[in-house]
């Protein structure tokens, strides 16, 4: 059966089948393995061939920032031989998935993972990015039956997901308030912040209800709006969310 191929990425045959590759010299000290469960994030534009990694996913492979440039070829070499083929394909499909994997660490360590992908879909129904989590649940592995190591790991599968749910919501809240005040990246989470506290909400139920209310599906709670009048006048240029 033929595998699929990353777009614009050199896949040699050693990152597919072959052993873990050898270590340029002059590279820094791989980091130290980590010693309780770690997330790494991800993601993956499809268009342009680029990644980018988070600190903790390079640390999980034993690498330290500025080592390697994020791209398949590292991630795929740093996985099990048997595990590489299963992870290009998820990676190149066009449904979310999650799938437990080794990972062969830089100093030949090996630990469980589970790697977490959510395709971003465009307008025209197809997947411009894929974006997501890479998990170190060696010391949370299950001990028992199958069934239990299943179910275990569906759990965090689920609780995984739903995090990045909550992070989306929470960036596209972002992005609307920087529209709306002028205000940067930073100025609007605090934005989000102060609401939060102030209403007694979640920050990311908040943001949830800012998405929802910009979207059309649903009106914001009289709390909320009030506090965004202020924070967004009229006739400052854009208008508040209902």
């Amino acid at each position: 059966m033929s595998t699929p191929a990353l777009p614009r990425h050199r896949l040699t045959t050693r990152a597919l089948h072959g052993t873990p590759h050898p270590t340029p010299s002059g590279r820094p000290q791989p980091a130290a393995a980590p010693s309780a469960k770690v997330a790494g994030r991800y993601r993956y534009d499809r268009r342009s061939g680029s990644w980018w990694w988070s600190p903790e996913m390079l640390a999980l492979q034993g690498l330290d920032p500025g080592a390697v440039e994020p791209c398949a070829e590292v991630l795929l070499e740093h996985q099990h031989p048997d595990d590489r083929a299963r992870t290009l394909a998820a990676l190149t499909a066009t449904s979310p998935f999650a799938l437990e994997t080794r990972l062969v660490r830089e100093d030949g360590s090996q630990r469980s993972v589970v790697l977490v992908g959510e395709p971003d879909v465009d307008s025209d129904g197809g997947v411009s990015a894929v974006e997501g989590l890479y998990v170190d649940v060696t010391d949370g592995c299950v001990p028992g039956s199958e069934a239990e190591r299943v179910q275990a790991l569906q759990t965090e599968v689920a609780q995984m997901r739903a995090a990045m749910a909550s992070r989306a919501a929470i960036e596209q809240a972002k992005g609307m308030l920087m529209l709306l005040t002028s205000c940067n990246d930073q100025v609007a989470f605090d934005l989000l912040a102060h609401i939060s506290s102030h209403t007694h909400r979640k920050v990311r139920d908040v943001a949830q209800a800012i998405v929802d209310s910009a979207c059309g599906h649903g009106r914001l709670p009289e709390d909320v709006r009030n506090i965004l009048r202020d924070a967004c006048p009229p006739g400052g240029g854009h208008p508040a969310p209902a």
